[in-house]
């Protein structure tokens, strides 16, 4: 199985070449590819995380590698939703921006700095409320590189008639994501914290940055539901939202120590 990730890596970016193709050289043509390309790469990428969670007899989200690739098939899978829906407008840029997360993601998961042995979880781990506090939090972050593209592509472009576009799709995934992520990080990570150390918080460094990252998307969605501001002061928030969700898993596993440390 150690082969799948890498050939949904050669899918992934096989879908970011067709979607640079139709973006630079046939921008008035839509193409149908790309995103069963992802959605190939997708279905690999759940099909090593099953295989995994039976070796390890536990759903497997309790390493930098299996968290990765779920994140990276999430991210696929966002990104294949958001081609077939008919609700918002299709903008092919941030179809393309998520694609080539997706890939970075998968590229730093199966790179040497993610242990890929099958390892089965240390008892603290082996608990239903840390697979759902994983997961949910992983699905509202996926959302979220939506609209963090969205919200890039808004504060880059000058054309006001896409920036409604862009702003529209920021704000859809974020409200879409935010209760998901809120869910996942927070409540059900307080009651895996309590089963698992007796306490619902601790200020441990990654406590501290998610509620730090539920925080900012709740000032985002402060400024754009309640306040209706539709300049580029959400999509500021929204980029640095995404920002603080990078350094939440990335910045506190590989340069402060605290409770997730083994994370």
């Amino acid at each position: 199985m150690n082969v799948l990730p890498t050939i949904a890596f050669a899918l992934i970016l096989a879908s970011a070449a067709v979607q640079v193709f139709f973006l630079f050289a046939r921008k008035d043509k839509a193409e149908g590819l790309s995103h069963w390309l992802l959605g190939a790469a997708a279905i690999l990428l759940v099909v090593v995380m099953v295989t995994r969670s039976i070796a390890m007899a536990f759903p497997a989200l309790t390493g930098t590698f299996e968290s990765l690739v779920f994140y990276s098939a999430l991210v696929c899978l966002v990104c294949l939703a958001y081609r077939l829906q008919r609700k918002l407008p299709f903008l092919p840029l941030v179809q393309f921006g998520a694609t080539v997360i997706a890939a970075a993601i998968l590229a730093i998961g199966t790179s040497p700095i993610a242990p890929k042995e099958v390892l089965a979880p240390i008892p603290a781990l082996r608990s239903g409320w840390l697979a759902l506090h994983v997961a949910f939090s992983f699905i509202g972050e996926a959302f979220f590189v939506a609209s963090f593209v969205a919200a890039l592509a808004f504060l880059l472009t000058k054309d006001e008639e896409k920036k409604l576009a862009y702003d529209r799709i920021a704000y859809t995934a974020i409200a879409v994501g935010y209760p998901i992520f809120v869910t996942g990080a927070m409540v059900f990570g307080a009651i895996w914290a309590e089963k698992a150390w007796g306490r619902w918080w601790s200020w441990d460094p990654k406590e501290t940055w998610a509620l730090v990252t539920c925080l900012v998307y709740t000032f985002y969605l402060h400024v754009r539901f309640i306040r209706k501001r539709k300049d580029s002061l959400p999509s500021i928030v929204a980029v640095l939202g995404f920002l603080c969700t990078v350094f939440t898993f990335f910045g506190v596993n590989f340069l402060l120590s605290g409770l997730h440390s083994y994370n």
